[in-house]
C-alpha cells in the first residue's frame, strides 16, 4: 500500500471519528427525550456502540501509523451540545432532520472508506468500514421511521421538549382553523401537555402548593376543552368541534367509551396489547397511547402501541 493510500485512509478515518464523537453526544442528549423505556435503552445502547466504534477507529488509525486527534472528542461533544441547545428553540422535525443528516454523512463516508480500503487492499479497514455501514444504515432507517411517525401525527419515539413543541405551533389554539392535520394537532397537544410539568418545576421551589396548582390547571384545561367541544357542536360548527375532539383525544382526556377499542378499561395488559395490534389508523393508536398515559400508564400497552405506530410509519416510508 502506497504512502498516498495510507494518508488518504487516515484522513477519512479521522473524519469519521470526529463525526462519531458528535453522534455519541447526540444519542446521549436524545436519551432524555425517549418516550418509552425501550427507546431509552435503545438510545443508551446506540451511545455505547458509538463509543466502541470510536475506539475501533482510533485503533485503525494507529495501525496505519497515524495518531488519532485527541482533541476531536472534545470538539465533537461540544459541537453536539451547541447543536442540542440551538434545537431547543427550533421545531422538533428540524432537529431530527439534523440528526438524520449527521447519520447520512457517516454512512456516506463509511462507504467511501470501504471503497478506499478495497482499492488499497487493506482488509482490516474494509471490515471496519463494513461494520460502520451496517450500523449507520440501521440508524438512518430508525430516524426515518421516527420522522414518519411525527408526520403521521405521532406520537414519535422521542418527545418534544416544551420549547420544541411551542416552536412547532403555527396557529394558536385560541384561533383554531376549521380543519387541522393530525400532525398539527399533535404539536398543539404537546404544548398543552408540556405546560403542567413546567409549572411543577417552578413550584418545586415553593412546596406542595405548586403541585396542587398544576393539577388544578390540568383539570380546568381538560374541562375547558370538553365544554368548548360541546358548545361548538351544539352551535352547529361540526368541523371546529371535530378539531376540539381530536385535541381531547390526543391529550388523553376522553372517556373510555370514546376509544376505538370496546370496553377498553376492562382489558388486562395482554388483551389490550392484542387489541392495539389490530388497529391500523394512527389516530386510533394515538388515542390509546394518550389515554393510557393519562390513566393506567401500563408500560407494556404503551410500548406495544408505539411499536404499532412505528410499523405503520415504516410501511409508509418503505423502510
Amino acid at each position: 500500500m502506497s504512502n498516498t493510500d495510507t494518508s488518504t485512509l487516515i484522513a477519512q478515518l479521522r473524519a469519521v471519528l470526529a463525526l462519531t464523537n458528535t453522534e455519541v453526544q447526540v444519542a446521549e442528549t436524545r436519551t432524555v427525550q425517549a418516550r418509552t423505556e425501550a427507546v431509552q435503552r435503545e438510545l443508551t445502547e446506540n451511545a455505547r456502540h458509538g463509543r466502541e466504534r470510536a475506539l475501533k477507529i482510533q485503533a485503525a488509525i494507529r495501525e496505519l501509523g497515524g495518531f488519532p486527534d485527541v482533541v476531536a472528542p472534545f470538539f465533537g461533544r461540544a459541537a453536539a451540545a451547541v447543536k442540542a441547545l440551538g434545537e431547543q428553540a427550533g421545531p422538533f422535525d428540524e432537529a431530527l432532520l439534523g440528526d438524520l443528516g449527521l447519520e447520512h454523512q457517516l454512512l456516506d463516508r463509511s462507504r467511501y472508506l470501504k471503497a478506499l480500503a478495497v482499492s488499497a487492499g487493506n482488509k482490516d479497514v474494509e471490515a471496519l468500514a463494513t461494520e460502520l455501514i451496517t450500523a449507520h444504515s440501521a440508524t438512518v432507517d430508525w430516524l426515518t421511521t421516527v420522522l414518519a411517525e411525527d408526520a403521521l401525527g405521532g406520537p414519535a419515539a422521542l418527545r418534544r421538549t416544551p420549547l420544541q413543541a411551542a416552536a412547532g405551533i403555527t396557529v394558536k389554539i385560541a384561533n383554531l382553523p376549521l380543519t387541522w392535520s393530525a400532525r398539527r394537532i399533535d404539536r398543539a397537544v404537546d404544548a398543552i401537555r408540556n405546560t403542567p410539568p413546567t409549572l411543577s418545576e417552578l413550584a418545586d421551589r415553593g412546596a406542595q402548593a405548586g403541585s396542587v396548582a398544576a393539577k388544578a390547571f390540568s383539570a380546568s384545561r381538560d374541562a375547558a376543552l370538553e365544554t368548548a367541544e360541546k358548545v361548538t357542536r351544539d352551535a352547529g360548527a361540526e368541523d371546529a368541534a371535530d378539531v376540539l375532539h381530536s385535541l381531547r383525544t390526543a391529550a388523553g382526556v376522553v372517556s373510555s367509551d370514546e376509544l376505538p377499542i370496546a370496553d377498553y378499561d376492562e382489558l388486562n395488559v395482554s388483551s389490550a396489547v392484542a387489541a392495539v395490534k389490530d388497529l391500523s389508523d394512527p389516530a386510533d393508536i394515538r388515542a390509546i397511547i394518550a389515554y393510557e398515559e393519562q390513566h393506567k400508564n401500563r408500560v407494556g400497552v404503551v410500548s406495544a402501541a408505539q411499536t404499532r405506530v412505528a410499523d405503520i410509519a415504516r410501511e409508509v416510508v418503505g423502510v
